[in-house]
């Protein structure tokens, strides 16, 4: 084959022969085979349907670079922001609320949405091919706000989408989450400014596609994903506000035929709906139900306490966990079957915790109200006999529940005190402690000093003076 020389090549960029707008058309012609080789042309046309653009000259290629920019420009933007672990929670789905679960996720931002990731998204590449996809939201209307009514956790921040979808996130380091928080608001803000594409850039879309074929099909497909989705949550919010006034009526309406309707407490507890409560009645209502004058619950707490808590270090005086003893509380007004040695009742201070607590919840306390300032007179007296036996003749006056009770108490008491040099708890000590649990004035005035004073001496009395008053026999 012969070697053409550079004067023989020759290369002419052709007019289209096409009226108007034609294809871009380039021939190379050699110069050895111009009769006899055909022209060799390679087309590139992607118009709509329709339509054909302009003849493109070899010196306007550069034009074309130009034009690519601004395409890619927003495609740069679907880049990954920010990624990495944080606490998350799906609140709500399309308006419907949903129950709070926290999981850790592996969370990427891009320009317009967050994807969830059960791991990170290197290992969850694997998981994606076989078909499980992250969960993702699109950031275009969405609000960030902080909120500390959603979660008891700290650093919890929520995003809500035009669809109605709700979700928390958090993190226990301060800075990360400040972080994220400012990335994702910054997302926001700037689909804010740029709610839709210039005119310009869509015109492009249509004409200018060159190697990037794929990637603009891509992104012109997100595009057209918005649309329904928008719309969609445009009709939920229209629908929620135009009946969130005749909901709020109805349920007004409703509330108030409730209360008007509603049936009493007793017979509710006819019914069985409600049942009666240990804590928080009246001493004789408890020995009413259970004919006896001892109520079952006090019995079996002191039971228990002298089975393996006598020689405890601060018996009575030391608290036991709140909500232990809140719940030993439920089961008792839930009359369900108690038994002391279980397990979780193991520390013995739940149980005195709760002994305590039902004395003190009593509507009218272990020595009622009319008896109170009696009872602050006797203790005045000097002499110790005349005090003595004005309270066991007070004492004696009591209904049944109250003395009996008060007297199944005192000697539990007397039991604790004679073990003093282990639980450190002398006679003084547990006055302190039920004196103004026991023995207290109906209308509190400015004596409650005083007052606390005469109620730990009339405990400390019955206690160290206990078979005076109540007699040595066992019941």
């Amino acid at each position: 084959m012969q070697k053409s020389t550079n004067s023989d090549t020759s290369e002419e960029p052709l007019s289209s022969t096409c009226q108007g707008k034609g294809a871009v058309q380039m021939r190379i012609k050699n110069a050895n085979s111009l009769h006899d080789r055909l022209s060799q042309s390679k087309s590139m046309i992607l118009t709509d349907i329709g339509k054909v653009t302009e003849p493109i000259t070899r010196h306007r290629r550069n034009h074309s670079q130009h034009v690519l920019k601004d395409i890619i420009l927003p495609l740069e933007q679907l880049m990954v922001e920010k990624e990495g672990y944080l606490q998350k929670a799906k609140i709500a789905d399309g308006g419907k609320k949903l129950r709070k679960n926290w999981a850790t996720s592996w969370i990427v931002l891009s320009s317009q949405k967050i994807e969830f990731y059960k791991e990170s998204k290197q290992q969850a590449s694997s998981n994606m091919k076989a078909g499980h996809k992250p969960e993702s939201v699109d950031l275009f209307g969405a609000r960030i706000e902080w909120t500390k009514e959603k979660s008891s956790r700290k650093n919890v921040f929520q995003i809500t989408t035009v669809s109605g979808n709700e979700f928390l996130l958090q993190s226990d380091i301060d800075f990360i989450i400040l972080d994220w928080f400012q990335a994702i608001k910054n997302a926001i803000d700037r689909l804010a400014k740029h709610s839709c594409l210039p005119s310009k850039n869509l015109e492009l879309f249509k004409i200018q596609r060159s190697s990037s074929t794929e990637l603009l099909s891509h992104y012109d497909s997100e595009i057209k994903e918005q649309k329904p989705e928008h719309r969609k949550s445009l009709m939920f919010r229209l629908q929620h506000s135009a009946s969130d006034s005749s909901d709020k009526n109805r349920v007004k309406s409703r509330l108030k035929k409730f209360i008007t309707r509603r049936p009493s407490l007793k017979t509710l507890q006819e019914k069985g709906l409600i049942k009666d409560q240990i804590f928080g009645s009246h001493l004789h209502t408890v020995c009413e139900r259970e004919n006896s004058t001892v109520p079952w619950f006090v019995k079996k707490c002191i039971e228990a306490v002298e089975k393996r808590g006598l020689d405890v270090d601060g018996i009575y005086r030391v608290s036991g966990n709140l909500a232990t003893i809140q719940k030993l509380r439920f089961i008792i007004n839930q009359e369900e079957k108690l038994n002391l040695d279980d397990s979780q009742w193991e520390d013995i201070h739940v149980v005195t915790g709760a002994l305590k607590m039902f004395f003190r919840e009593l509507p009218e306390p272990l020595f009622p109200y009319s008896f109170f300032e009696q009872f602050v007179e006797a203790i005045k007296k000097q002499d110790n006999n005349a005090r003595i036996e004005t309270i066991k003749s007070l004492v004696q006056k009591l209904p049944p529940p109250n003395r009996d009770t008060m007297k199944v108490l005192f000697r539990h008491l007397t039991k604790i005190v004679a073990k003093a040099s282990k639980n450190l708890m002398s006679t003084q000590s547990l006055g302190i402690v039920f004196g103004p649990t026991l023995l207290r004035a109906e209308n509190e005035t400015g004596n409650m000093a005083i007052h606390m004073v005469y109620q730990n001496q009339i405990a400390e009395l019955m206690l160290s003076e206990y078979n005076k008053i109540f007699g040595s026999e066992e019941d």
